[in-house]
């Protein structure tokens, strides 16, 4: 458990180390060192590859290191500990990485423990090692296809920039939104079912009906915010509709069933579109394409994605198990004992006895 909370701990500073100063901050825009930092860098930078950065003084994985406890120490030099930070925070902060240095420094201590008491050399730990040396290889394959997949040429952009056209669109919009429904006063005694179901499609018909008319008025050029508080007002809402105007809408923005939109031109109004609550009115105030320099990140990322996992997929391919089903699949459950001659269910059962006889 305690080891378990030193590895949290090492992560954790990892992770403050990766946090703290993101990858993709240029250095003209991170923040100054401080001096004393800086000079603590330039201090660190002149030890030699061999120098000592952690010791551990009375810990050591070697049990036969002394009699005394002060001639067991475990060092770990500064490339060991600089290795460390490439394989797990190669963009940490000086001011993190003593942190890091603490919560290994615990955990070797626990391990060395653990190793004088034999624990790495059991069959169980063996397996576990095993394993995990298994996903840590899965882990580094998917780095380097991942890095692979990042290679993308020119060329391959401006074809998925072409072939997706569409999806590179952007346009203002305004909407109406309308309801499907309008609210009803409650009822003044209880109503049958009949009688509510009738009620609630009277109620959408209503709304149905001012829908197109509120169309129609868009149609012939009426503003959409006046147009969309009157709809409030009829759906017997009391409050303030919000504004209409929809800003840089992308394509993929929409539900599915008003993706239709993007068909019309700037200036028109759609038809009076059925959604899942109610209704919709579009009108395109403008659209235009965005550039391929702009959309280049977002199609460098779709095609990235689009080959690790097709690199992924040929790896899977390559080999697939097989299992023994003659290990693996459960025995099936005996069938039951079929009944001996005579009525008899089993070699050693007696045969019923018949009936009493009745009264004479």
């Amino acid at each position: 458990m305690f080891r378990c909370a030193c590895l949290c701990l090492f992560l954790g500073a990892v992770a403050y180390g990766q946090t703290t100063t993101p990858a993709s901050q240029t250095s003209a825009q991170k923040p100054s060192v401080p001096a004393a930092s800086a000079a603590t860098a330039s201090s660190a930078a002149e030890l030699p590859a061999d120098a000592a950065v952690i010791t551990i003084q009375g810990s050591c994985s070697n049990a036969t290191a002394g009699k005394n406890a002060s001639d067991c120490k475990t060092v770990v030099t500064r490339a060991e500990f600089e290795a460390l930070i490439r394989a797990f925070a190669p963009n940490v902060p000086q001011a993190a990485q003593s942190r890091m240095a603490m919560s290994y420094g615990e955990m070797l201590v626990v391990a060395n423990e653990a190793h004088k008491r034999g624990l790495d050399q059991t069959p169980a730990f063996h397996a576990k090692m095993a394993v995990s040396r298994l996903q840590l290889l899965g882990k580094e394959l998917d780095s380097q296809l991942q890095a692979e997949a990042a290679q993308i040429p020119q060329q391959d952009l401006e074809a998925y920039y072409k072939e997706h056209e569409a999806n590179f669109q952007e346009a203002d919009l305004q909407r109406i939104a309308i309801p499907l429904r309008k609210q009803m006063e409650a009822p003044k005694e209880k109503l049958s079912d009949e009688e509510t179901k009738k009620r609630e499609q009277e109620a959408q018909n209503a709304m149905k009906k001012e829908a197109e008319a509120i169309h129609a008025r868009a149609v012939a050029g009426e503003d959409f915010d006046k147009l969309q508080q009157e709809v409030y007002n009829f759906a017997g809402f009391k409050i303030s509709a919000p504004s209409t105007k929809l800003m840089n809408v992308r394509r993929s923005a929409l539900p599915n069933d008003q993706v239709s939109v993007f068909e019309l031109k700037a200036g028109e109004i759609s038809a009076l579109l059925t959604t899942p609550t109610g209704y919709a009115i579009y009108k395109v105030d403008k659209k235009d394409a965005i550039p391929l320099d702009k959309a280049k990140t977002e199609i460098e990322q779709a095609l990235s994605r689009q080959r690790f996992q097709a690199l992924r997929q040929a790896v899977m391919q390559s080999g697939t198990p097989v299992l023994n089903d003659a290990y693996f699949t459960a025995p099936s459950a005996p069938a039951p004992a079929a009944p001996a001659p005579g009525g008899q269910t089993g070699n050693n059962q007696t045969p019923p006895k018949p009936p009493a006889p009745g009264p004479k």
